[in-house]
């Protein structure tokens, strides 16, 4: 142990003891004990960032809670940090007002991109800030052989990650029937973690019976993809932990509030895995999930430990998720449990936030071109043409994704061909000229474009369910391998829009009449931006109010929900880069067939 390391732990004590005064004093307020649930009134005294006592104590400073309830501070347990569409540094400003004091990012989605040095990426520009963030190392980078990605981490790849001690494990195998049938390099994977002693997380939706035995003797001790109580028992039952999630784009807490009971909830913790701007700002981050859960009748007491002391044990992140004797002083202060509205925010012992006011200095991450050129540049694809999203084949029936309002899952949709509409677009560009057009009994095009290594790729199929009547959308945020996805009613705007992308090194757009009606860049990988969340949002609202006039429906979020119709790995429908895949069979399938 260093010297400065024995100082500060003799001044802890000194502190604890009372012998010495501590740093902070916070009085007169209640806090929640983690350990058994209940509310105590008494002081909690802090010195050099820990806990040193809970009593009467006095501090060089002190601080009147008035009564106010003193909890640990949140930890969201799973993440896509770069889903956000902003940089870590607007991130941590984002959620710190939310009483977020850490969270385990899985940055799968720019080492989709970037590889290896996405990966670096990201640890260093995480690296000062004043929430703790944590990492899952990517496991499937492609996410299935059908993919085609901007880069490939075998297990060799991986393993020299692990020397970061933020660094926590492999993140979700989302490949579960490849996990299950011994896949050679995930079981290489696999043994890289446990030779590093480090978790193994699960993605594993409906796995059961003797698979699910299998996937969890293979060493995965965790699922957040449970859809039903029912599903979250049966892997709970058999040792895993289970990620309650409530994001953005999939929404699992209303299925899994019997979770939330004394006889599961020690094995439970909260997640959110996606999560934009918009829903931060106005509803919330780890605290959404608590305050929604208590509506439905749950314990506050529960549901506080399930966002702090479960993950933060799962995790192994010792001294943390709770107040107590000699751990960090992560808190947040509220005025009660029911409505859980964050008033104050403490990390390591100091206020950061105050009535939703940062209060610190919240460092900005250098762009650096010259070490991360694939982060910063990273389309390499040539300019799309409308004859680029003519579908090749003939045939009597179409197979058509059916999007799911609320749901990853997809259904496939079986109807007569009729193709001649789309031919006709693409030789003259002719649109509708106002919403609500029948288009085909609401079927669209929709279309994935290989961006990262110049393939000329181009995968084209149907869906419906999206919505939308005239006009395209496009995006480079397209799960998990990132390429540039768009989907519409004709092939002219189809270009357009995903030209717009390409132009901004990434981000969303719209068009219109062969015109671009609105975008928004997201340079970084062409995921993120580094602009503040309020920007970011003010921006999406503009562009989900023009895809709602364009068609797309209330209960389908236009973005988020192009970004799954490329997800390979979820099923039952999607498009790549190399056209429709069957998910549950991992087959490439005829858009058009007899």
């Amino acid at each position: 142990m260093s010297l400065e390391k024995s100082d500060e732990l003799k001044e802890l004590i000194a502190a604890a003891r009372g012998t010495e005064k501590a740093d902070l004093v916070l009085k007169n307020g209640k806090f929640l004990n983690i350990f058994t649930g209940e509310l105590e009134e008494k002081d909690v005294a802090i010195r050099n960032g820990y806990i040193a006592g809970i009593g009467s104590y006095e501090g060089n400073e002190e601080i009147d809670l008035e009564g106010k309830i003193l909890c640990p501070g949140l930890i969201d347990g799973h993440i896509h940090l770069e889903s956000s569409m902003l940089s870590p540094t607007e991130f941590a400003k984002a959620v710190l007002p939310h009483g977020t004091t850490a969270l385990v990012t899985d940055p799968h989605e720019i080492a989709n991109v970037a590889g290896a040095e996405g990966l670096s990426y990201m640890l260093e520009s995480t690296e000062e800030l004043p929430i703790e963030i944590f990492f899952m190392l990517p496991s499937c980078v492609p996410a299935t052989p059908l993919d085609e990605a901007g880069a490939e981490l075998n297990a060799a790849s991986l393993n020299s990650f692990y020397a970061n001690q933020r660094v926590l494990g492999l993140a979700e195998l989302m490949n579960s029937y490849g996990t299950v049938c011994c896949d050679t390099e995930i079981i290489s994977k696999i043994l890289g973690a446990q030779d590093h002693d480090r978790l193994i997380d699960g993605h594993a939706p409906g796995l059961t019976g003797q698979s699910l035995n299998a996937y969890i003797a293979a060493g995965v001790e965790s699922d957040h993809e449970c859809s039903t109580a029912e599903e979250a028992i049966e892997k709970l039952k058999r040792g895993q932990w289970i990620m309650i999630r409530e994001g953005t784009a999939a929404k699992n807490l209303k299925a899994l509030l019997p979770l939330f009971d004394d006889e599961y909830c020690n094995r439970c913790m909260l997640v959110t895995d996606d999560k934009h701007p918009g829903e931060l700002i106005r509803h919330g981050h780890i605290d959404h999930i608590i305050r929604e859960a208590v509506k439905a009748g749950k314990k506050p007491a529960n549901a506080i430990k399930m966002a702090s002391f479960n993950t933060a044990t799962y995790f192994g992140l010792k001294k943390r998720g709770a107040i107590a004797p000699g751990y960090r002083a992560d808190l947040i202060v509220v005025s009660n449990l029911e409505e859980f509205q964050i008033e104050k925010v403490f990390k390591k012992g100091i206020l950061a936030v105050d009535n939703g006011e940062i209060c610190i200095e919240v460092p900005t991450f250098e762009k650096k071109e010259e070490k991360y050129p694939r982060v910063h540049h990273s389309f390499h694809c040539p300019e799309l043409k409308a004859s680029d999203f003519v579908m090749e084949g003939k045939g009597s029936k179409k197979r058509v994704i059916e999007v799911l309002p609320g749901e990853l899952l997809t259904r496939e949709v079986i109807v007569p061909a009729n193709l001649e509409r789309w031919k006709e677009q693409a030789d003259n560009g002719h649109l509708p000229s106002a919403p609500g057009v029948e288009l085909d009994k609401d079927i669209i095009k929709v279309a994935v474009i290989e961006r990262h290594k110049q393939t000329g790729h181009v995968g084209v199929g149907f869906a419906t369910g999206y919505g939308i009547q005239y006009g395209a959308i496009a995006s480079s945020v397209a799960h998990d391998s990132h390429n540039l996805i768009v989907a519409g009613t004709n092939d002219t705007d189809m270009a357009v829009a995903a030209n717009a992308v390409r132009e901004n090194e990434g981000g969303l757009a719209i068009a219109v009449d062969g015109k671009v009606l609105s975008s928004l860049a997201l340079p970084i990988g062409g995921l993120m931006c580094n602009r503040e969340a309020s920007y970011v949002e003010d921006k999406l609202e503009e562009m989900k109010s023009q895809a709602r006039l364009l068609g797309v429906p209330e209960g389908i979020d236009p973005f988020m929900t192009l970004a799954f119709v490329a997800l390979p790995v979820i099923p039952k429908l999607r498009v790549s880069t190399r056209g429709l895949v069957d998910v549950d069979t991992q087959t490439i399938v005829p858009a058009v067939f007899d």
